[in-house]
């Protein structure tokens, strides 16, 4: 799928290094803040800190999340950089699909579990609906034996227009999902060719018009500036098919290159010139589309995504993550934040299957953060929805962020990236086009840096 603001199941390349902000091509290195402290801080040795946690008491008001990494794709994306695979065969889904019921089932018996409920659930990939209508029923009913997502607010589902078909989208919405978020990238054939896409325009129309007919509640659409053979009217065309087909919510990411993509590796090997757009010219692509969806009735609620007023569309995934709620991720290479204390699953396929077989939580690295990385991480993902309030910070931490980052925020202001609004700090719009490259300024020394995981 796309580079999304979630990115629970990175693989084990993980760099930032190019700041848009102060660089107009579009070299290798990603610099979208997806977490912090970064992975490549996250150590082996600190896994027992992961089952600490798991084993302290419940916490049962605090709000928790499932994600499931479903890391299969019928074709990898010149642009991908996610743990997935194209080549596993249907024993060995079916093995997968056992492994993350008994991760859930092991879960599911550690005392700081107990008595909590899932406030949202999010099926990410890879390609979730790559999965058939029988090896999904097979996935959640084995979920279902040992967490329950019946009180859940939002549970969102990750899908390829091409793996679609009426009755899976009317399997789809039986397991519960609210949220439907259709992976577009791009109406142009021709640049989903050129990106290595497995799907084509003609099943976009036929995916979406399917998705209404089963009625979900939101329908999302996912949409990347600046794929290779990108230009300024296909652009525009983009943004007038997207409005015309007027879904519940649109996100909207600037492409980079992150170290781990086929791009990124030719540019390495061969010293090809870097075919994405240029910073400038995506963000003002995205500065277009933002305009465009504004006076279509959509309204900016980060800085990758609007939705349509009215609607009461929250984005809870996103929302609770960047308010320190828990949230397990099950699956190869998974991210989870539980009890203040990070961790990520191990990233080999057959590793992961035959620990879990075994009986074994996966865990391959974690981080302990301090209550200064916790306040930090919060600080840093909350700037991404253009608007931070202080009293929240002052509540839940005790401290005035203004002042303890002042000469940051200071530097910033005078950037007109962003102004202090009595009890607010709000990004200008030229701050929230470029929202990752203003964050590492906030990181503690020795934290930032490029190093790979």
């Amino acid at each position: 799928m796309t580079p999304n603001t979630d990115m629970t199941e990175k693989s084990d390349h993980t760099f930032v290094d190019a700041n848009p902000a102060d660089t107009a091509r579009t070299e290798v290195g990603n610099y979208f803040v997806s977490n912090y402290p970064l992975y490549s801080y996250w150590q082996t040795e600190q896994t027992p800190a992961a089952f600490a946690a798991l084993d302290a008491a419940p916490r049962p008001d605090d709000p928790l999340g499932l994600y499931i990494h479903i890391p299969f794709c019928r074709k990898r994306c010149e642009f991908c950089y996610f743990k997935v695979y194209t080549d596993k065969n249907a024993t060995q889904i079916e093995d997968y699909i056992a492994a993350l019921v008994r991760e859930m089932e092991i879960y599911g018996q550690k005392p700081a579990m107990q008595g909590r409920k899932l406030r949202f659930v999010y099926f990410g990939g890879g390609t979730p609906s790559y999965l058939s209508e029988k090896q999904l029923h097979h996935l959640v009913d084995g979920l279902d034996r040992h967490v329950s997502w019946a009180d859940a607010e939002e549970f969102t589902f990750e899908c390829e227009p091409g793996t679609l078909r009426k009755k899976k989208l009317e399997a789809i919405k039986a397991i519960g999902v609210t949220r439907l978020s259709l992976g577009v990238e791009n109406f142009s054939d021709d640049i989903l060719k050129w990106n290595g896409r497995a799907h084509l325009s003609p099943e976009i129309a036929r995916a979406y018009d399917w998705a209404r007919e089963v009625d979900f509640d939101q329908i999302n659409i996912d949409l990347i500036a600046g794929m290779i053979g990108e230009t300024e009217d296909n652009w525009h065309k983009t943004i007038a098919k997207t409005i015309e087909m007027a879904p519940d919510s649109v996100t909207m990411y600037q492409m980079e290159l992150p170290f781990n993509t086929e791009i990124s590796q030719e540019i390495r090997d061969s010293g090809v010139t870097s075919p994405i757009a240029d910073w400038d010219t995506k963000r003002r692509w995205v500065d277009y589309a933002f305009n465009e969806f504004i006076k279509a009735g959509y309204e900016i609620i980060s800085a990758y995504t609007v939705v349509r007023k009215g609607r009461g569309i929250a984005f809870d995934y996103t929302r609770s993550l960047w308010h320190g709620a828990d949230m397990l991720g099950l699956g190869v290479a998974s991210i989870s934040h539980f009890g203040s204390v990070h961790f990520q699953n191990v990233h080999g396929f057959n590793q992961y299957v035959t620990d879990l077989a075994e009986g074994r939580l996966p865990i391959f690295r974690a981080l302990s953060l301090t209550d200064k990385q916790c306040l930090i991480r919060e600080m840093i993902l909350q700037l991404k929805t253009g608007r931070i309030e202080l009293d929240y910070f002052r509540d839940k931490f005790g401290a005035d962020v203004w002042s303890d980052f002042e000469a940051e925020y200071q530097r910033l202001a005078g950037d007109q990236m962003l102004k202090r609004d009595n009890g607010s700090i709000e990004l200008t719009r030229r701050g929230l086009l470029q929202a990752d490259g203003l964050l590492p300024g906030f990181f503690e020394p020795g934290f930032g840096g490029v190093h790979p995981a």
